[in-house]
């Protein structure tokens, strides 16, 4: 066990399959909703059994992989958000096929696995300012907080406020409250596992009050139509027919490389930072290999009709757990596999409640993911708000991510202002050469994105 340095990180074996197991849990929900969105359609859309086992293979092989080759806390799966721009802007918008949509992820991979080896994409995390890298773990927390509320019913939608008070008297909303508490209870007392013992605790109450299901069976083993996606990705297809280039297509490539490549980058910053990992100037030993796995993920998910793989900020809340070495998304990854095999069982901790006709809510991991955001969100101190120079693209960062739904989204608008108003005040030679490409690249993708979303319309 020497390889995972254990002792120099100040852990153990024991807390991390805890923090491998907890992880587990709160990102069990992609095996059930990344299906399930991918298969939207009917036959235009990708069978749904196969979509599990894509889903909880991709996952699996590609967290093992991280944790061995970089010994680091980060798990991996298919990216929420990337699989509905896949079904509702590729498919349905574009009019392409599950197939052609597959190869426009592989080729997305494949431009990000080229700027991490010509180590373009490592010199991008190093130009960004402390400050920026402390807001995007910020953001990253108030993000997952959002998340987590959402998904236990503490806020719902509102077509006038966009968002507004949950139903108190729901019983999935009480079961999330009663996690909640339990989870902050254990860990005001310092119990190791709490956010652990908090989701199983949950699961207990649930089954007891009837409010989550017995699961129907317990293995389900998986047979030869549950692979049926696995390499049939149309990467030519995907940018080239009817004798020419669609460009629609290739917009949507740039737009897809934009969110993967900062997603990626705002989630290691952030959960790096809780893990105690960054150096003094805020960079992660090993990041190379750390973004090579994570954009070889984005090639792998496409190639295995999964959708894009990426690192996945839920990894947080294994880290919390104290878990900051390889073991745990290792763990994270036998559990995935394991589930191929015990979806049923798995729905009960990962599956949501259906609450009304498409609508569900995740009651036993909804409280681990407040409380994960908190920890992370503890790190605002950090940031000097009163330098406004600094200051405003911080707030900008740490709003923004929650506000849209998208961790990109964010670090576009902290970069973009951070840039405008170092420039505007003749402060250029503050701002790193690749901040100012980075930054007009943002400006680029968000109009890119609107362009996509105007073909789509049409």
């Amino acid at each position: 066990m020497s390889y995972f340095k254990l002792k120099e990180r100040n852990t153990n074996v024991r807390t991390e399959i805890i923090a491998g197991i907890t992880t587990f849990m709160t990102m069990a929900y992609i095996i059930f909703v990344n299906p399930a969105i991918l298969s939207q359609g009917g036959k235009t859309g990708i069978p749904f059994e196969a979509a599990v086992v894509a889903t909880c293979l991709g996952a699996g092989l590609m967290s093992i992989i991280m944790g061995v080759v970089t010994n680091t806390p980060f798990a991996l799966a298919s990216g929420m958000g990337i699989n509905a721009v896949v079904v509702f802007t590729i498919i349905f918008g574009l009019g392409l096929t599950w197939q052609q949509a597959m190869g426009i992820i592989v080729l997305e991979g494949i431009i990000v696995t080229i700027l991490v080896l010509t180590g373009l994409r490592k010199m991008i995390m190093d130009a960004i300012p402390m400050e920026l890298k402390y807001s995007i773990g910020v953001g990253i927390g108030l993000f997952i907080a959002f998340i987590g509320a959402q998904e236990g019913g503490f806020v719902d939608m509102d077509p006038v406020t966009a968002v507004k008070l949950g139903n108190f008297t729901s019983p999935v909303t009480l079961l999330t409250l009663f996690g909640l508490i339990l989870t902050i209870v254990l860990l005001a007392y310092k119990v190791r596992g709490a956010i652990l013992i908090g989701i199983v605790g949950t699961t207990i109450l649930g089954m007891a009050t009837r409010i989550i299901a017995l699961p129907s069976k317990i293995i389900a083993l998986p047979n030869a139509a549950s692979f049926a996606t696995f390499f049939k990705a149309d990467i030519v297809g995907a940018v080239w027919s009817k004798g020419m280039l669609n460009i629609a297509a290739i917009v949507m490539i740039f737009a897809l490389f934009m969110s993967d490549f900062f997603d990626t980058m705002g989630t290691v910053i952030g959960v790096g930072e809780e893990a105690h990992l960054l150096d003094e100037k805020g960079n992660l030993p090993g990041l190379r290999n750390v973004l090579l796995i994570d954009s070889v993920a984005a090639i792998t998910g496409g190639l295995f009709g999964a959708s894009s793989i990426t690192t996945y900020i839920e990894s947080a809340s294994g880290v919390s757990e104290g878990g900051r070495t390889g073991i745990m998304p290792t763990t994270t990854g036998i559990l995935f596999l394991l589930s191929i095999f015990f979806a049923p069982l798995i729905a009960v901790v990962g599956g949501g409640v259906q609450i009304a006709e498409g609508v569900y809510k995740y009651p036993v991991t909804a409280a681990a993911l407040m409380v994960v955001g908190f920890l992370m969100m503890t790190i605002v101190s950090k940031i000097n708000f009163k330098d406004w120079e600094a200051g405003i693209p911080a707030f900008l960062t740490i709003i923004i991510m929650p506000f849209t739904y998208n961790i990109s989204y964010g670090i576009g608008f902290g970069f973009i202002s951070y840039t405008i108003i170092k420039l505007l005040r003749g402060k250029w030679r503050q701002v790193h050469p690749l901040m100012i490409i980075v930054s007009v690249l943002f400006a680029v993708a968000f109009v890119a994105q609107a362009i996509a979303e105007k073909f789509a319309a049409k």
